[in-house]
């Protein structure tokens, strides 16, 4: 968990670095496509942040490392003032990534300054410098998933690191079925510990009787649902998502690659056979929905995932989390009659559920309530945290959201059924 003091906010800023370490100059200036950006841009970025909400409001006299960051290093806080256009990140040159280490070694030592003295015990600070840090960890995964995607682009598909950890082999076995036999329960955080805006207030949610998957989906599972034509059967698809399929010409999850009669997939290790019992990822909710569709199942709702997890996420076995020497999923391991696996890391868990505010939401105050709620349309919500989310960064009641086409990001699925006797696939068609 990131916390606000000299060690931990030392802790958060060495981490990005030494992941942006493996790529060359050259790969932390490209953007691959509109919704990514380079890294450079993730470490100045994160940067001005700190700069922005910490520092100019809280440190007298404090002058910008250099003003025209603010232009260049702004996402989508509005109320700050004008932006750099996102999807021309890439065209940005200069400053170099040495200016950029040497603007984040000015930022850190004001920070650290400021934490020293009587910063560390003004909360308003703390309270700040807590945010930025998750903030922070935020873009460290953004920077692996936008990394991923640039190296894919290149038909040399070069290895992010060529020394990570190999496919795993273990066999996680058939699904366990969790059962919960709904009610009015209460979801969203509780006000202990850090949490984001959107995840409050909590509330009273009303569900049915369901039953929730113990695991995720494998590549193997995925694989059946490829080799029965699921990305041709327009039945199994959402209107949009089968427009998406066709127009966009997907046949599998993104990052496999045909070999022969088999599969490939390319990893921040570089391309490897398909490990047929690893957790499936980088699959849109599109793709989701239509394998649970055609699996006669169904996504769990965000609630219905939360309900499950929440008191069981103490009991959940630790890892599945960012481990610069794996950045993969691995697989859930055997059952051993416990609490369903894989709750919390190795892959976002797609969930039925749109993004929109929770009854009686507010947006945090200022500026910094552009963070979460400007984006409540057109998104859907996964829940639990992937291998390349630091640890501590993901908890029960943590709101991801992605639009339902993107593929980018290390998101996987799990499972629901009714407790009605649904949940046995019926026989594919034969033409």
């Amino acid at each position: 968990m990131a916390q606000p003091t000299v060690e931990g906010f030392r802790e958060v800023r060495v981490r990005t670095e030494a992941l942006a370490a493996p790529l060359s100059a050259e790969d932390q200036v490209v953007q691959s496509m509109p919704d990514c950006s380079p890294t450079k841009w993730h470490r100045a970025h994160t940067t001005w942040f700190f700069e922005t909400f910490v520092l100019v409001p809280h440190v007298a006299g404090y002058q910008l490392v250099e003003p025209a960051y603010a232009y260049l290093f702004n996402s989508y806080y509005v109320t700050i003032g004008p932006r750099h256009t996102r999807t021309e990140r890439g065209m940005i040159t200069r400053p170099g990534g040495a200016e950029v280490a040497e603007y984040r070694r000015r930022v850190d030592d004001a920070v650290l300054d400021l934490l020293a003295g009587a910063g560390g015990d003004d909360p308003v600070v703390t309270t700040l410098v807590e945010l930025g840090l998750h903030h922070e960890e935020q873009h460290q995964e953004l920077l692996l998933m936008d990394a991923k995607h640039l190296l894919a682009q290149s038909p040399l598909l070069p290895a992010y690191d060529p020394d990570l950890a190999g496919p795993s082999t273990g066999d996680p076995g058939p699904d366990r079925w969790v059962d919960h036999p709904g009610g009015v329960v209460e979801i969203g955080h509780g006000g202990r510990g850090f949490a984001y805006d959107n995840e409050s207030p909590r509330h009273e949610v009303l569900l049915a009787p369901f039953e929730l998957a113990d695991r995720t989906v494998t590549c193997g599972e995925w694989r059946s649902f490829v080799d029965d034509g699921g990305y041709r059967r327009p039945e199994l698809w959402l209107s949009d998502g089968f427009a998406t399929v066709t127009e966009l010409g997907w046949e599998a999850p993104a990052y496999w690659h045909r070999d022969g009669a088999g599969w490939q997939v390319f990893t921040l290790g570089g391309l490897r056979p398909l490990a047929p019992h690893e957790p499936v990822v980088h699959i849109s909710y599109y793709e989701a929905d239509a394998y649970a569709r055609w699996a006669g199942l169904r996504l769990p709702t965000e609630a219905e995932w939360e309900t499950v997890t929440a008191p069981l996420a103490a009991e959940a076995v630790p890892g599945g989390f960012l481990d610069p020497s794996v950045l993969h999923p691995r697989p859930a391991g055997p059952a051993l009659g416990g609490p369903p696996r894989q709750l919390l890391g190795e892959v976002w868990e797609w969930t039925a559920s749109p993004y929109v505010a929770y009854p009686g939401f507010r947006p945090a105050a200022g500026a910094v309530g552009e963070y979460n709620g400007k984006f409540m349309v057109n998104q859907h919500v996964l829940r639990g945290g992937s291998c390349v989310t630091p640890l501590g960064h993901a908890r029960p009641t943590y709101r991801n959201f992605f639009p339902p086409a993107a593929r980018w990001a290390f998101a996987g699925l799990r499972l629901a059924r009714d407790p009605d006797g649904v949940g046995v696939r019926a026989p594919a068609p034969t033409n």
